[in-house]
């Protein structure tokens, strides 16, 4: 890894969620790109939120109650994900939403997570204050980048 584009490991992170309420709301699947001295690698794993799913959040995500049965619950996962995260800068489009619903469901098992992190949103406001759009979809036409998102897993 180049140490001046990239001091430190990092781990590029993206949820899909039940809602968008920390307190309610749950984790339905994990995206993660890890990036280290030995490249970059994929994670991806679908979340059993122990609860239905709304037909909006089903409709928006492309996750339904069928793919989340047999998916293992937060507390399952929750010792690989949080070896995964520790000591990298999770770096995140809305960072807030992101870092927030991770720090809750950890919360919820009695750990104290933190993490450095940059917001991508932040980033492309600082960077390119004449453009007022910076979501996503904003982002990859404007720097002329195709792609999509990670599929769920299982898809």
């Amino acid at each position: 890894m180049n140490a001046v584009l990239a001091p430190e490991p990092m781990i590029f992170v993206d949820l899909e969620t039940s809602g968008a309420n920390f307190a309610n709301d749950r984790i339905i699947e994990v995206g993660l790109i890890e990036v280290d001295e030995n490249g970059a690698q994929e994670w991806s794993v679908l979340v059993n939120p122990e609860t239905p799913l709304s037909p909006f959040i089903s409709g928006l995500t492309g996750i339904d109650d069928a793919m989340l049965c047999s998916a293992p619950t937060f507390r399952q996962l929750a010792p690989a994900l949080l070896d995964r995260l520790r000591g990298r800068l999770l770096i995140a489009h809305n960072a807030l939403f992101d870092y927030g619903f991770l720090k809750s469901e950890f919360a919820r098992l009695g750990v104290d997570f933190r993490a450095p992190s940059l917001c991508t949103v932040k980033l492309s406001r600082k960077l390119f204050p004449e453009h007022h759009r910076h979501n996503l979809d904003t982002l990859m036409t404007r720097h002329g980048q195709h792609g999509g998102r990670i599929q769920p897993a299982g898809q």
